[in-house]
C-alpha cells in the first residue's frame, strides 16, 4: 500500500459499522497533498461513507482518520466547523441555491466566513467564475438559465472561493453528456494545475475509469469496504488484481 511523508488525508484502520452491516472495514491508506487522487468503486463499495468521514461528518466506528495532519477525533464541534473551510466541494449536480445568480452563489461562502468587503467579494467572485470559464454576461443568471456544463463551472468556482487546502468531487461527471464531462475533467485537471504552488489536493469519488486514467495522479479502488488496489495512474489499468481488470474492462 502506497504512504506518504506528511499526506493530505492518512488513514488508519477506519471501520464503519451500521448496524450489522460494515461499510468501512479496517481501511489504513494515504492520500498525498498537492496530487489527484481518485477512488474507485462499484455501487455501495464505501465510497460515499469515506467521504464524510474525510469531511468529518460521520464518526468512525474504531479508527482514525487525520486531515492536514489534525486528528478529527479532537477537534469539537466548533472547531470542526471551522476546520471544514478546508474544503472545497463540488457536488454531483453542482447544488447552487436556485433564487441566487452565479455571482451571488460564488458570493455566498465568503459573506459567511470571510471579512471581506462587499466591492471585494464582488471582485473576487467575477475572477473566480472567469477562472472557470464563465463569460460576464453569464455572471448574473440563475442557476435554471445555465446549461449543466455551466452549473457545475459555477459551482466549482463557489468551491474555491475560500482556497481551499482540499478539492473533493462527488461523482463530478454523473449525468453529463460526453462533451460535458470531457470538460469538466479538464476544469478539474486546470484547476489542479493552477492550485499546484500551494499545494492543493484534490479527491475524486468515481466510477469513470477512462476519465480516471486520463486526469488522476493516484488511484485507489475500494470495494465492499476493502481498498484491494493502490497505485499510481499508470500503473493502475495493469493492475494484476482480477477484480480491478473486471472493473477496467466493463
Amino acid at each position: 500500500m502506497l504512504t506518504f511523508e506528511e499526506p493530505a488525508v492518512r488513514i488508519d484502520n477506519l471501520t464503519k459499522v451500521f448496524g450489522e452491516q460494515t461499510v468501512l472495514n479496517n481501511l489504513s491508506f494515504d492520500i498525498p497533498r498537492g496530487k489527484i487522487t481518485t477512488i474507485l468503486g462499484f455501487s455501495g463499495a464505501g465510497k460515499s461513507t469515506l467521504l464524510k468521514h474525510i469531511l468529518g461528518l460521520m464518526q468512525p466506528t474504531s479508527g482514525s482518520i487525520s486531515v492536514l495532519s489534525k486528528n478529527l477525533k479532537d477537534l469539537d464541534r466548533v472547531e470542526l466547523r471551522g476546520f471544514r473551510q478546508n474544503f472545497g466541494m463540488l457536488f454531483q449536480y453542482a447544488a447552487l441555491f436556485d433564487s441566487l445568480t452565479a455571482v451571488e452563489n460564488v458570493a455566498f461562502p465568503l459573506r459567511e466566513f470571510s471579512k471581506l468587503s462587499n466591492n471585494e467579494i464582488l471582485e473576487r467572485c467575477h475572477e473566480l467564475l472567469d477562472s472557470v470559464g464563465i463569460q460576464p454576461i453569464s455572471h448574473d443568471r440563475l442557476p435554471s438559465e445555465l446549461s449543466g456544463g455551466m452549473r457545475k463551472r459555477v459551482g466549482l468556482a463557489r468551491a474555491l472561493a475560500l482556497e481551499p487546502q482540499i478539492m473533493l468531487y462527488d461523482e463530478p461527471t454523473t449525468g453529463l453528456d460526453p462533451i460535458t464531462t470531457h470538460m469538466v475533467n479538464d476544469l478539474i485537471t486546470s484547476t489542479s494545475e493552477r492550485n499546484k504552488d500551494r499545494q492543493m489536493t484534490s479527491i475524486i469519488i468515481s466510477h469513470d475509469v477512462k476519465a480516471t486514467l486520463r486526469i488522476s495522479d493516484f488511484v485507489a479502488f475500494l470495494d465492499r469496504g476493502n481498498i484491494v488496489e493502490y497505485l499510481p495512474a499508470q500503473e493502475f489499468a495493469n493492475s494484476k488484481n482480477e477484480l480491478v481488470q473486471d472493473f477496467v474492462n466493463l
